[in-house]
């Protein structure tokens, strides 16, 4: 009998409730907590065994301290990832103690208006870093994945993640009119061998109530274009929770008969497992 495979999902954010010795650095229309014991919760109600843990930056932007409060209450259940600023001097030397940091599994570059072109020092320093380190480097790049396919050749020993398939995703409904309308700078991303991606908050992107049958015909493209090892299955909760519950995001992968067995288990754990080199453990 084959063992079955874990479930991970490529993000998720915890938080606890704004207050003064943690203040929020904004007020996202996110419901007022979710903390640790939360997420893990509704993690054990779907069967998902564990989480690429992003500290929200939102609310904490380059503080991760509360991730690696949760992570260490739920050691086996979460792998961290936190945003860091790329204008920072010392980012290179962040990340280097970053990635020593017990639970960590990458780092987080948000391409922002702050950002410069491919020949930003900061970014550069940032990615170059993540190399050393040997962690991924996660990629924010929604509007900006021309830069992003600068960066991704020039830097071809970085292991390089486009977060939320690299598109714009809503907070609620209704989605965009045409929310794949960048996939084509999204499938240009494929042709980098270092450069994997999240399918992470799809279904934000439908039209249609859940399963949310409107999403497969693009994602099929996406799944083509960079293969299902280099593809990793996400809900983005709790961003996403103003269009969807937990367990939706969860089961419209589950239920879809788009894909194969062996592609769901590559798409929701595996590839996972082995770009992060890190699989979640119950104790």
């Amino acid at each position: 009998m084959a063992t079955q495979s874990m479930t991970i999902d490529s993000q998720v954010h915890s938080y606890e409730r704004n207050r003064p010795e943690r203040p929020w650095a904004s007020i996202p229309p996110w419901p007022d907590q979710v903390n640790g014991d939360d997420m893990v919760a509704a993690m054990d109600a779907v069967g998902v065994d564990g989480a690429l843990l992003v500290s929200p930056y939102s609310m904490y932007r380059y503080d991760a301290s509360y991730a690696l409060e949760v992570y260490a209450k739920h050691p086996g259940r979460f792998g961290v990832i936190k945003p860091f600023d790329s204008q920072s001097e010392a980012v290179a030397d962040e990340i280097t103690e970053w990635a020593q940091t017990p639970g960590v599994v990458g780092a987080r570059l948000m391409l922002r208006d702050e950002s410069g072109g491919a020949d930003d020092p900061g970014v550069n320093r940032m990615l170059a870093a993540g190399a050393r380190a040997g962690i991924p480097m996660n990629v924010m790049g929604t509007g900006k994945l021309p830069l992003f396919l600068e960066l991704a050749r020039l830097h071809p020993n970085t292991q390089l993640v486009i977060d939320h398939v690299g598109l714009p995703q809503p907070i609620e409904p209704p989605a965009p009119p045409e929310p794949f309308a960048d996939l084509s700078d999204v499938i240009a991303l494929a042709a980098c061998d270092n450069v994997s991606i999240k399918i992470s908050g799809a279904c934000t992107l439908s039209h249609q109530p859940f399963p949310y049958p409107d999403i497969w015909e693009p994602l099929h493209k996406v799944f083509d274009a960079f293969g299902f090892d280099r593809c990793m299955w996400g809900t983005d909760w709790t961003r996403a929770s103003g269009v969807l519950n937990y367990e939706q995001g969860v089961e419209a992968f589950r239920v879809t008969d788009q894909l194969s067995d062996s592609e769901r288990s590559a798409l929701m754990g595996g590839s996972l497992s082995k770009i992060y080199s890190w699989s979640p453990h119950k104790s």
